[in-house]
């Protein structure tokens, strides 16, 4: 039997008859049309992306908790399959194999089981194994390709890397008619997916509203050359926004836990995005920006928590 207990936090306490490894399996169903759409985009290298990338977390999840001399079992609650999927969502079609096997062993290694295994790690372990990868190689980490249907086979920019002469239609981007990451690109099929887990609470709109809301205030008013001129639908559809927002900043073990917390962490996610975004030497900061915001949820949660009525906030008095 699976040992569902993890560390527990100061209230609020969410009451709910679903195990971890339910709301593990429901999130990575709701992922799937969006990965088969990017094999369908794509072609058959996504899928091996996908396939290696869930392998490797899986295999590594395994030998670390051997190593760490815990039930091997626990591999079944879906963490790591879920993990290895959202690392291979953020990769290119076209890298080597051996790119989602290194991501894979550093998001479970580093990501997770060097804080103590699900429900203690403070970073969302897929991002912390795409930003090892874009730091240590560049190159396949920016190399992309272009749909199966296309004139050229490889493209070295996404829509975002070179907006200032965009070829796409925003229908393109909705459906995923461009050049980016295996999972990001049909942004119709992840919003599918994220309306069904929105539907079942398994996530709440606080989080992917105030991030995407200030992503498009922010660069309607600095996005363009003019104040109040820029195109916030383009940067909406473009790049890895909906992913992130729907799917890794709601991560429950590092997101915060009030609905003011919530709302505080995805504006300092938009924030920070549409900074690297616009002013950054990468054109996409979705990533970064949510690692950045999972270091201080401690701090968000410490003031903004639940007042606890007849509690001694300071020292007694002297009679």
């Amino acid at each position: 039997m699976l040992n569902n207990n993890l560390t527990v936090s100061p209230a609020p306490h969410i009451r709910s008859g679903m195990t971890t490894q339910k709301i593990m399996y429901i999130v990575i169903c709701s992922l799937l049309p969006a990965g088969l759409a990017g094999v369908y985009i794509f072609g058959l290298s996504s899928l091996k992306v996908i396939l290696i990338s869930i392998i490797a977390c899986v295999i590594s999840e395994v030998i670390f908790l051997v190593l760490r001399n815990k039930d091997p079992k626990t591999i079944l609650d879906g963490s790591a399959i879920l993990t290895g999927l959202l690392l291979a969502y953020n990769l290119p079609p076209g890298v080597p194999f051996w790119i989602p096997v290194v991501g894979g062993v550093v998001s479970i290694m580093l990501g997770k089981q060097i804080f103590g295994g699900l429900g203690h790690n403070i970073f969302n372990p897929a991002l912390v194994g795409r930003a090892f990868l874009q730091i240590s190689w560049p190159v396949y980490m920016t190399t992309w390709k272009n749909p199966r249907w296309a004139l050229d086979a490889v493209s070295t920019a996404t829509p975002l890397a070179r907006e200032g002469a965009r070829s796409f239609t925003y229908m393109d981007l909705f459906l995923g008619n461009h050049g980016g990451c295996i999972g990001e690109v049909c942004i119709v099929l992840l919003l599918a997916g994220a309306l069904i887990l929105l539907f079942m609470k398994i996530i709440s709109f606080h989080i992917p509203a105030s991030f995407i809301g200030t992503v498009m205030l922010l660069v309607w008013i600095f996005g363009g050359n003019e104040f109040f001129q820029g195109d916030f639908l383009f940067h909406l559809l473009a790049g890895g926004l909906v992913l992130g927002a729907f799917f890794m900043a709601t991560d429950y073990v590092t997101r915060p836990l009030t609905k003011k917390g919530k709302i505080i962490f995805g504006i300092g996610c938009g924030v920070l995005t549409v900074v690297i975004r616009l002013k950054g030497s990468y054109p996409e900061g979705v990533s970064y920006a949510i690692l950045f915001m999972n270091a201080v949820v401690p701090l968000i949660d410490r003031h903004t928590k639940t007042k606890v009525y007849g509690a001694q906030t300071g020292k007694a008095s002297p009679a």
